[in-house]
């Protein structure tokens, strides 16, 4: 079932979690890390199902683009897990010595998660496998604009991962600011320049740190001594893969007029 608590009452209980230290052990981040890796393997059609309805995603394409995506994650996390979280030695200036210095890497605490529409999924659970790989816990919002993936998030994630730990709040720009207002350790956002600054503005006021994971260009080069019939099929994929909805998908191109029609009829082809 969805969750129906408010935004400050998710968080508050999420600050319960972490002060209780119940995140920082490795058996219980690999443990959520394993959980989420087995919903994403035994439940793919319902993700698959979810992407059609929102976006039209073919089978072939939700694997390739979301799913696989996340899995991928969820294991370079696991087999990083213990050497990430373990104390460094770093060197001490003479004044101090003969004592050391080690750095931890600690969790934030709770974090907020603001996920886009494009890759409803994949861009949800990605910064997830993080923020749980180092123990955080985690108000995930994904976008009301892909409604079936954000229904099958708020659906399926309860029923895998710590409630205490973990929450899924639907909902539209509202709810968002909503989030945005209280006082989380972190927030990591993707989406355009127009929301982020918005978000940016909204957690200034707590001096929320926040990473902004924001949309750009990306012009293509192709010089003379291309391969135009290779530039032309990996740009166009690029281009096309996710009917162009990527931050890095290509916005033009800058082409030799030398290979500039060749180029064009091979686009066409592609």
């Amino acid at each position: 079932m969805p969750d129906t608590a408010t935004p400050a009452a998710m968080l508050a209980r999420l600050q319960r979690t972490f002060r209780a230290g119940r995140t920082l052990g490795l058996d219980w981040r690999r443990g959520q890390l394993e959980r989420l890796d087995a919903l994403l393997r035994d439940d793919a059609r319902g993700i698959a199902d979810a992407l059609a309805k929102d976006l039209g995603k073919s089978g072939f394409e939700a694997h390739l683009t979301e799913t696989a995506f996340v899995r991928q994650e969820i294991a370079t996390a696991l087999s990083n897990l213990r050497r990430w979280a373990r104390p460094r030695r770093v060197p001490v200036p003479f004044a101090v010595r003969p004592g050391r210095g080690e750095i931890h890497a600690c969790p934030y605490g709770t974090a907020l998660i603001l996920s886009p529409w494009n890759y409803p999924v994949q861009l949800a659970l990605v910064p997830l496998v993080s923020a749980l790989a180092a123990g955080n816990c985690i108000v995930l919002k994904p976008s009301e604009l892909a409604p079936a993936s954000a229904a099958w998030l708020a659906a399926r994630l309860p029923q895998i991962l710590d409630p205490d730990a973990v929450a899924v709040a639907t909902g539209g720009p509202d709810v968002a600011a909503a989030l945005t207002a209280l006082p989380f350790d972190t927030i990591f956002f993707t989406g355009g320049a127009a929301v982020g600054r918005k978000v940016l503005a909204a957690a200034a006021p707590n001096l929320v740190p926040v990473t902004l994971e924001l949309g750009g260009k990306s012009p293509c080069i192709v010089e003379a001594t291309a391969d135009v019939g290779v530039a032309a099929r990996r740009i166009v994929w690029g281009k096309f893969l996710n009917a162009g909805q990527t931050c890095v998908a290509p916005d033009y191109v800058l082409v030799d007029r030398r290979v500039e029609a060749p180029f064009v009829r091979a686009c066409v082809e592609a």
